[in-house]
Parts: C-alpha cells; structure tokens; sequence
C-alpha cells in the first residue's frame, strides 16, 4: 500500500495487500450478501451495515415498537406490565424482518400503515443509524484484526448508503477500504423491479424525495391525503422513481472514490481467489488520475 488510500492502488499493490479492506456498494438485491456468504469465513471479517443498524442502533426502537403491538393484546398487555415476558427482536445477517416491519409503510392506519409523521420519525432514526453505522467501520476494521485476528474485511453496506450526503464519510471510507460499486445492468434492474411489484418492502427514502412523490401519487390517484394511501401500492409505485434516483448516486460515489463492477460478472465468482481478480481488473480499467496520501 506504501501510504495510499485504497481508491488510488494499483491491481498489483492491491493482490498483494496484506490485509484487504473492501466496501461492498449497490442496490438491494444486487448480490452483496450472497458474495460476502462465499468467501472463506476464516479469513473474511463480514460486517454487515444493516445487521449493525437493527442490533445497535435501532434495536430499542424496534423493540419499543414490537412491545407497542403486544399491548394491543390484552393478555399480552397484562404480561408485559407485570415484566411475567420478554419481548426482544432476533435480527440476523440474514433476517432483517424485525427492522423492516420497524420502518414500516406509508397509508392506511387499519392496513398496517403510518402516518406521516411517524413514518418521517423512523425514517430520520433510521438515517442517523446508517450514519454511525458506517462510521463504525473503522473501529471494526481494528476490531476484526486486533480482537478477531482476521486476515481481511468486507463492509456490506445497505442499499440506501448512497442517500447519505456526509463527505466525510465516504472520504473515511475510501481512506480505510476500497469502495466496489456492483452495478447492476438493465436486466437485473428489470428484475428488481419486478420483485419490488410482486413483494413490496420498506425502504428509505430522503425526505425531499419523499415529499415530491408523496404529493405526485396523491395527485395522480386523486387522494387527499397518505391516510388513503394503499401501502404496498405507494411502494410499488415509487420504487421505479427510487432506482432511478439511487442509480446515479452510486456511480458518483464509484466515481470518485472506488471502482466499478458489472454485478453480472459475480455468476463467474466461485471463491476469494476470483473475487480478488474481479476486483484486480475492475483496478487495471479505472482511471487512476488523483495522486494522494493516506492521512
């Protein structure tokens, strides 16, 4: 590495980096996880953004919110008052059920929906916990080799990390981990979409582009306001808007401070030693024009 920030090594100095440092960048759904899952676990460190978010950050707030739907239960609600149960959610790397009923969907109260202002409430919680989360990065890096003693790290950052206008983070990023973008081509995004329309699931959105679609579907369904609101059709409907608004931000992000892969091109990973020549050749086609040291 002799003092560079990952974003500006070459494919040599990055095959041989002693301890490999990567953050995985993408759309939900593109295949972060799944890779992460295949690398040798002995070696790879897997911190998971989303698992840190529902287990740290948000993992009172969930609860709070599990506790609120039992109450409504009145033998359950007798139960909780006497502290006769417990009541805590099972977050895993791989089941974040807890955390999206949490964020939960925009609409009718008596279809499971929220209002307004608490759906804008949990949305801002969640936008705070991505935040730490991955400024948590850092110290886990340390963590992993000191504590752990693993060889390498893999940072599986969320979907929405590219809604986060924070420089410094992404400058903090790009100073401890080379930031791979797994761009995902018109075909896999059509099959997102796809499965967006057949299973709806809550996600984040900024509050500016919130408002302006908010106010475009109450306009185009003729509804007077987010109470009337189906909510699984406010999701299928805007998530074809939020792709194309994510799209971009994270070519950005790529851009300048990572690199870029072709998301199709993970069918021909099958261990580390492919992963780590996929990233190679995604180091050998990027422009290496910035010259600059690690702090």
């Amino acid at each position: 590495m002799a003092g560079k920030p990952p974003n500006r090594i070459s494919a040599a100095e990055f095959r041989g980096w002693a301890h490999k440092r990567i953050t995985l960048l993408g759309m939900s759904g593109v295949g972060k996880t799944t890779l992460a899952a295949g690398l040798p676990r002995e070696r790879w460190f897997h911190y998971s953004g989303d698992y840190r978010i529902g287990t740290r950050y948000l993992s009172e707030a969930i609860n709070d919110g599990l506790k609120k739907q039992a109450m409504r239960v009145p033998a359950l609600a007798e139960l909780l008052r006497t502290d006769s149960i417990y009541i805590h959610h099972n977050i895993t790397v791989d089941n974040l059920a807890p955390m999206s009923d949490f964020l939960g969907m925009l609409g009718k109260p008596e279809a499971g929906g929220l209002s307004v202002g608490e759906f804008k409430r949990r949305q801002a919680l969640h936008l705070r916990a991505e935040i730490n989360a991955m400024y948590d990065v850092r110290e886990f890096i340390h963590k992993a080799e000191d504590i752990y003693a693993y060889r390498h790290f893999l940072n599986d950052a969320g979907g929405s990390l590219c809604e986060l206008d924070d420089e410094a983070l992404f400058e903090q990023l790009a100073e401890d981990t080379l930031i791979v973008y797994l761009r995902a081509p018109d075909e896999m995004v059509e099959a997102l979409l796809a499965r967006a329309q057949s299973h709806p699931k809550p996600l984040y959105y900024q509050p500016q582009f919130l408002d302006h679609s908010l106010a475009d579907f109450l306009a185009e369904r003729g509804l007077d306001s987010a109470a009337q609101i189906d909510p699984p059709e406010f999701v299928r409907w805007v998530f074809p808007r939020l792709v194309a608004h994510r799209l971009p931000r994270y070519q950005r992000i790529a851009d300048r401070w990572g690199v870029s892969i072709d998301a199709r091109q993970l069918a021909r990973v099958e261990g580390e030693e492919d992963f780590i020549e996929l990233i190679c050749a995604a180091l050998q086609a990027a422009p290496r024009s910035r010259a600059g040291e690690r702090r």
